[in-house]
C-alpha cells in the first residue's frame, strides 16, 4: 500500500553539528530509489509500505550500529489509492491558494454627475434645517 512518511533521524550526544552524520542517513534513503526530498527538519519518502520502513531501519542503523544513540520523529500518510502523494498534495494545496488569491473583477466606479453633487448638499443641507 502506497505510503508518505516524514522522518526525521538524527543522532544524539554527538555535539552542536549534526550535518555529517544526518548526511549518513540521506545518503541511505537517496540510494533507495524511492522518491524522496529532504528538507531543513525532516526527508519525505514515499512508496510501498514495506519498502519505505525497511529504508527508514536501514537509514536508522546507519548511526546506531556506531553506537550512537539515535532519534526517529516519523509522521506516516496511508492514503489507499492513492499514488505521487508527496508532489500532489503540494499541487493540490497550491491550486486551492490560486484560487483564493484570484483578483476579484474591479467594477469602474460610477462617475459623479453635478445632480448627483446637488442633491447630495441639498441632503446634508436638510439636515441642518437648512432648504435652498
Amino acid at each position: 500500500m502506497n505510503t508518505l512518511i516524514a522522518v526525521a533521524i538524527a543522532p544524539v550526544g554527538v555535539g552542536d553539528e549534526l550535518s555529517a552524520h544526518v548526511a549518513e542517513v540521506v545518503k541511505v534513503i537517496r540510494e533507495s530509489g524511492l522518491p524522496n526530498k529532504t528538507s531543513s527538519m525532516f526527508t519525505e519518502i514515499e512508496g510501498d509500505w514495506d519498502a519505505v520502513m525497511n529504508v527508514v531501519k536501514r537509514a536508522t542503523f546507519v548511526l546506531a550500529e556506531k553506537g550512537i544513540r539515535t532519534e526517529v520523529v516519523l509522521k506516516a500518510d496511508i492514503r489507499p489509492g492513492f499514488s505521487e502523494m508527496m508532489n500532489g498534495k503540494i499541487d493540490r494545496l497550491n491550486e486551492a491558494l490560486n484560487a483564493q488569491t484570484q483578483p476579484v473583477a474591479q467594477t469602474q466606479p460610477k462617475p459623479v454627475t453635478q445632480e448627483d453633487v446637488q442633491a447630495r448638499v441639498t441632503s446634508v443641507l436638510g439636515r441642518f434645517g437648512v432648504r435652498k
